[in-house]
């Protein structure tokens, strides 16, 4: 039988048959002298080895389309990253860390800021303006009152899809509403320190409907970046190329302290966020200083 793997924990991987049944199952010792290790989002062909008690053995892995590090997942074609609009407010930086993450990784990204219903709509212009030459789709939805789910189950069927983003944004309320099943445990913001509280303790994919999944992983409130030469990080930022061709040094302009540069000209006439350009010369100097040491 054929099926996709949608968690491990403790040894087990727990593979989802496509047709509603979920069967426990371990990994044959050839997959450790391979140096291969299952991955949730892993296409598999396993034997049933006890089917009143749903349990199995995993044959083979098959071909992987891609393997993601953070989370460590394959077969992904999209991440959904779901910020707060306000209760907490967002967290532009951190948000940013994660597209550049996802942009190394070659995966599509989608912005979704929820929680609509508790902002005006000039709180949803400005964040749009934002991220609206960063390469992502923008949705603006509020889970509360089931605002905008049309529009993201519309995004999301046919696909296997990250969902991510920092605690207390709606994430675990998203997945209970799309896929009622899943039966994910949701924190109330603290109301001391304004951030969520960490409901999701592992990564698990959900079965959607028909070819459908959607993996919750557990919130995040810090990221760092892998190790990268700080001045490869301009090319995770896709607004800046149509700017480069204005800067004097060319493809060597980092974009932070030469003069003549195509980009900082596009942040003073406000065709680049100055919010993204601020966060980009953040990064750089944190992996300026990283390699530093």
């Amino acid at each position: 039988m054929t099926g996709k793997i949608i968690k491990g924990i403790a040894g087990f991987y727990y593979v989802h048959d496509r047709q509603g049944q979920v069967y426990a199952c371990k990994a044959k010792g050839v997959f450790r002298k391979r140096g291969v290790k299952p991955l949730v989002g892993d296409d598999v062909e396993f034997t049933v080895l006890n089917e009143a008690g749903r349990e199995g053995n995993i044959e083979e892995i098959l071909p992987r389309k891609n393997q993601l590090v953070r989370p460590a997942s394959a077969n992904i074609d999209q991440a959904l990253v779901v910020f707060a609009i306000t209760e907490p407010e967002p967290n532009f930086n951190l948000l940013d860390r994660f597209l550049v993450m996802m942009e190394m990784q070659q995966v599509p990204v989608t912005i979704c800021f929820n929680k609509t219903d508790l902002a005006e709509e000039e709180k949803q212009h400005a964040c749009r303006e934002i991220y609206r030459e960063s390469g992502c789709g923008i949705y603006f939805a509020s889970v509360y009152k089931r605002q905008g789910i049309d529009g993201l189950l519309g995004l999301l069927r046919g696909r296997t899809t990250i969902l991510a983003g920092p605690s207390g944004v709606g994430k675990s309320s998203l997945t209970n509403l799309l896929q009622p099943e899943a039966g994910m445990e949701t924190g109330e913001v603290s109301r001391k320190i304004r951030r969520g509280k960490h409901t999701t303790r592992h990564a698990e994919l959900f079965c959607v409907e028909e070819d459908t999944y959607l993996m919750d992983t557990p919130g995040f409130s810090s990221l760092y970046l892998e190790e990268m030469d700080a001045r490869q990080l301009k090319d995770y930022f896709p607004e800046f190329a149509r700017y480069r061709g204005g800067c004097r040094f060319g493809d060597g302009c980092v974009h932070v302290g030469e003069t003549a540069c195509g980009v900082k000209e596009a942040v003073c006439r406000g065709q680049i966020s100055r919010s993204r350009y601020n966060n980009y010369r953040l990064l750089y100097q944190e992996l300026k200083e990283r390699r530093r040491y």
